[in-house]
């Protein structure tokens, strides 16, 4: 597709398997033949003639010997590890079609879909009792995953284990009386053994990470998978004891699911993307072949307009953590990198800090004399206060580690705030600073995440919303009260409604009324209240006071009104009727546009089309676009900068980061020193990041042009503060009307969203010009979604259906990446690439970007991080070559790292420098990070290349690129937007 095409495509996937299908597809439609799969479950039917698999979340049958596989459930379900009735009439298996997993049931000709478990929770590997009378399952329904089972007569359910460590992946003895199943108990992690009477025992203790242990038929021997140090083995034990047998070669990929017995002797597994025949006492499994079909319809839409040259002053949206006073009258907050206070009847809000860094989180003191607020004035984020009446400010306190969020107490004599943990990754300790004394204590350690602080009338507690996960076994779970009290005598969490997650957790409650009776909060995208005790007990239901969608709520000091951000306006509400007012506000911005006329004569450009040189031109800039491209002129009349002893390419695209205001104003122009003068964030703060957008784009501080994605549309489930939790209905279109209301550049859906809202969500967002991308690959690559993100990463199953545990991708990943048209963001960095390189690479921080913003503690710290994943990095080269075939099978590929997760800015070179150590050439990692980035963001017509019309972005470096990818880091300068910007300006804060 060129970059002036005005139309994007993006494949509409009923993805029905095509034995359900049209029998003639549009012309539009796409067929797509799968012969591997990556991490498939197999089961075999009683009478040992079919195969039931789950090819890709979708449950398909096949003859045991092979051949064209047909679909029994469609591709909305998520359905995963089957397992036949006894009578061979029916397969059971999970499925996450309501948002949650449970277990389900289908005729084996695909009629008769039965949901059989419900709930909040997750339940998972299913396997039926050789009576057919129940279903054993894990279940995380009390606390942590135990085994359950449900009597099928009457949906009843029985829990069978109740140890604090995780029970899972249960299977019957061939008799029905004993249950094994794997246990991650600390005392002895392995595989336990369930007796009739109850009673549990140790069978195999390991270290290493087991998985779906089955009997052998004869019940003498009993098989299962094991993962260790680089490989993933089929093993075999004798239920009396004995040494472990390995059935499996060493370098088989064997899939961490359940063996299927055909006899004693031969049985049937998954591994190396197909389905093998196996025999005990051989290592020559041989491959069942099979086909499965699935259909993509593709759809076109019309992207987002953008005007990238206007110059008009336009609202500021980018509105940061507004604060009512305790008065009413005023309303602090945050926008274009300083503090800026509003009020009530004056439109024209008035500005209070003025400097180039970031000034953020006001909060008002009890008697409204003071703000205090965090800066990075210092070099990272510091607490300060300021006085009111004189705009004297202090650095309350001048930290090593970033702070956040800070709390006013009501008696006016301590702040609350986070101090960032800087050995894990966004963790914090809630801290308390005495004002008199400045001395400061830590109040609760490791909380991830958490919203802004609140405290009680008494200042005797403090109320979050932090992370409740459901289990230790998966990471996600509910965003809820967390009450710590101040003397640090214990803590507890609270839900206002049970099974439902809070807001994204940032600064949308709770918050304590002044009077200390009522908490307000944001659930499903309105304000409610609800009653509390003096010890922030809940003692009464929940009210709520909006419909539209609302966000930071605080409230005024006699605790009659509460002041939110209705989307992008400012509104108060009576707490008493509800009557709802808005708070007026004239506040603009203009984007800055350079003018004039200046010529970069080139020694060598890379336009990002072809990868050869164009050699000895001049680039005419007329404001912020090129005007033309020619041979070099002397005598020119116009500015001249030469660069005729350098090479120009177009800026380039960071395509996966995660900002945020914490890093500071240097975080800008780091991007910019790296050569990136585009990024791309899928998944953030919304307001975080229109507050960097609008800063960056007026002017006020220097960095890159800015797509943007809002929270990460999740499921009912949540982990990252910047996840919403959706829901079908109210709460979703609430959350999509945001979207279009705030100009998001795209929408990022996350592991939890299931399938069903995913097609909305995508139809909405196409509907409105919008690209979409996702952690998944299908159906995703064919309801719409027009990227995937990573080529593995998290996944709500446990196993990724992209990347298996030795980190290979077989046909399945590739044939609907490429065939889709889908866009993949790989981070290889992030899986190991960066690692290998720092390893490998003794001058991989000798740069001066480097020297400028890192520290050489920072660069220890990469060493030793490094030096540690060396064991883990041994299956990395799959990765390299999953790459390698994916871009030679016409994949679309672009660069992103996750940072800051990793470095910003030198994770992004090496991931650059990765691809090219795959097997890729530099030119097709040019082309990627530049054309392809900017067509993936759907700005190609504007970005990406360097041609006569195009936006004056491009990147200035010493050396050769197209033949050695490190020179991209020899950046000379940067013309950002038609601005030249060289090291100087770069490097010093202005």
């Amino acid at each position: 597709m060129s970059a002036s095409t005005s139309i994007m495509l993006a494949g509409i996937l009923h993805l029905i398997p095509a034995a359900n299908a049209s029998p003639q597809p549009s012309a539009d439609s796409v067929k797509v033949t799968l012969t591997e799969g990556t991490n498939m479950a197999i089961a075999l039917s009683p009478d040992k003639q079919t195969l039931a698999i789950d090819l890709q979340g979708t449950i398909w049958v096949l003859p045991v010997t092979g051949g064209n596989a047909k679909a029994i459930t469609d591709a909305l379900g998520d359905c995963r590890q089957p397992t036949w009735s006894p009578d061979g009439t029916q397969v059971a298996f999970q499925s996450y079609r309501d948002g949650n997993f449970h277990i389900w049931k289908v005729n084996k000709d695909g009629s008769g879909l039965r949901q059989l478990t419900t709930g909040i929770y997750h339940d998972r590997e299913p396997y039926w009792s050789p009576d057919g009378a129940s279903i054993a399952f894990s279940s995380d329904r009390s606390g942590n995953y135990d085994i359950w089972k449900i009597y099928l007569k009457n949906d009843s359910l029985a829990q069978l284990t109740d140890h604090p460590g995780n029970d899972y992946s249960p299977a019957f003895s061939a008799d029905g009386k004993s249950i094994a199943y794997i246990s991650e108990r600390a005392s002895a992690a392995g595989i336990y053994i369930r007796d009739e009477q109850g009673e549990h025992r140790l069978f195999v203790h390991s270290k290493e990470k087991l998985a779906s242990p089955v009997w052998q038929p004869d019940g003498e021997h009993m098989v299962f998978n094991s993962l260790a140090a680089g490989k993933s083995q089929l093993e075999m034990v004798k239920t009396g004891g004995s040494d472990w047998q390995t059935l499996s070669p060493e370098a088989e990929d064997v899939f961490p699911f359940r063996t299927c017995w055909l006899s004693s002797t031969e049985y049937l597994y998954t591994a190396d993307g197909q389905i093998k025949l196996g025999k005990v006492g051989r290592d020559d499994a041989k491959g069942i072949a099979f086909t499965a079909v699935v259909t993509l319809q593709r759809d076109r839409y019309a992207p987002k307009k953008r005007d990238f040259d206007a110059a008009l002053s336009r609202p500021v949206q980018g509105i940061r953590g507004p604060v009512v006073s305790n008065s009413g009258k005023f309303v602090a907050f945050a926008a274009l990198g300083d503090i800026w206070v509003l009020e009530t009847g004056k439109p024209k809000p008035v500005q209070i800090t003025h400097d180039v860094f970031i000034d953020i989180d006001p909060v008002w003191s009890a008697d409204d004399q003071w703000l205090a607020f965090t800066s990075d004035r210092n070099g990272n984020m510091d607490l300060w206060i300021r006085e009111i009446s004189t705009g004297k400010e202090v650095c309350l306190l001048d930290a090593a580690a970033n702070l956040k969020f800070p709390s006013w107490s009501p008696d006016g004599a301590r702040i609350a705030f986070y101090q960032a943990d800087p050995s894990a990754y966004s963790r914090s300790s809630l801290c308390v600073i005495e004002l008199k004394t400045r001395k400061v204590a830590a109040l609760y350690d490791g909380l991830f995440e958490a919203s802004q602080p609140s405290w009680s009338k008494d200042g005797k507690y403090l109320v979050v919303s932090s992370l409740d996960p459901y289990s230790s076994r998966f990471r996600e779970g509910l965003s809820k009260f967390l009450v710590i009290s101040s003397d640090r005598s214990g803590a507890r969490f609270a839900s206002p409604v049970p099974g439902r997650s809070l807001a994204t957790r940032g600064k949308n409650g709770p918050v304590i009324s002044p009077d200390g009776r009522t908490i307000a909060y944001i659930l499903d995208n309105v304000l409610w209240t609800i009653p509390v005790d003096s010890r922030l007990n809940i003692a009464g239901p929940p009210v709520q006071l909006t419909r539209e969608l609302a966000e930071n709520p605080s409230w005024t000091g006699d605790s009659k009104s509460i002041v939110f951000l209705a989307t992008d306006k400012l509104k108060k509400v009576v707490v008493s009727d509800g009557r709802i007012e808005p708070l007026s506000m004239d506040f603009t911005w203009r984007p800055e546009q350079p003018k004039g006329r200046q010529v970069i004569h080139a020694g060598r450009v890379f336009d990002g089309i072809s990868d050869q040189y164009i050699e000895n031109v001049d680039i005419v800039i007329e404001g912020n676009r090129i005007r033309e491209i020619v041979p070099h002129q002397t005598n020119r009349k116009e500015k001249v900068i030469d660069v005729s002893g350098q090479t120009v390419i177009p800026g380039l695209f960071e395509m996966h980061t995660h900002q945020n205001a914490q890093l500071g104003e240097k975080g800008g122009r780091l991007w910019l020193a790296y050569g990136i003068t585009s990024i791309r964030e899928p998944g953030t703060d919304p307001y975080d990041a229109l507050e960097r957008k609008e800063s960056w784009a007026s002017g006020k501080r220097l960095g890159p042009r800015s797509f943007f994605a809002g929270g990460h549309m999740e499921g009912s489930r949540v982990y990252y503060n910047r996840s919403t939790s959706n829901v079908a209905g109210a709460q979703l279109e609430l959350e999509l009307g945001r979207a279009v209301a705030l100009g998001y550049d795209m929408i990022k859906t996350y592991v939890g969203l299931p399938d069903i809202l995913q097609k909305r969500v995508t139809e909405f967002a196409h509907a409105n010009g919008l690209p979409v991308s996702s952690h998944e690959i299908y159906p995703a690559a064919g309801l719409g979604v027009d990227g995937v993100e990573h080529i593995g990463a998290t996944s709500r199953r446990g196993y990724s259906p992209k990347l298996t545990a030795l980190n290979r991708s077989y046909q399945d990943v590739v044939a609907l990446t490429t065939q889709s048209g889908i866009y993949m963001t790989p981070t290889i960095s992030l899986h190991g690439g960066m690692n290998a390189l720092i390893s490998g690479d003794s001058l991989f921080f000798d740069h001066w970007q480097f020297q400028a913003f890192y520290s050489e503690k920072q660069k220890q710290e990469l060493r030793s991080a490094a030096a540690r994943a060396r064991g883990s990095n041994k299956t990395y080269p799959n990765i390299e070559k999953t790459m390698v075939r994916l871009m030679r099978s016409g994949a679309r590929l672009t660069p992103g790292t996750d940072s800051p997760i990793i470095p910003s800015g030198l994770s992004y070179h090496a991931e650059l420098q990765s691809w090219v150590a795959a097997g890729l050439s530099p030119f097709e990692t040019l082309r990627a990070a530049t054309q392809w980035s900017a067509q993936q963001a759907g700005v190609g017509d504007d970005l990406g290349t360097l041609q006569p019309g195009k936006l004056a972005d491009m990147v200035i470096v010493d050396g050769d690129p197209l033949r050695q990818i490190k020179d991209l880091l020899n950046v000379k300068a940067v013309i950002q937007n038609g601005k030249y910007l060289d090291i100087k300006a770069i490097t010093e804060v202005k």
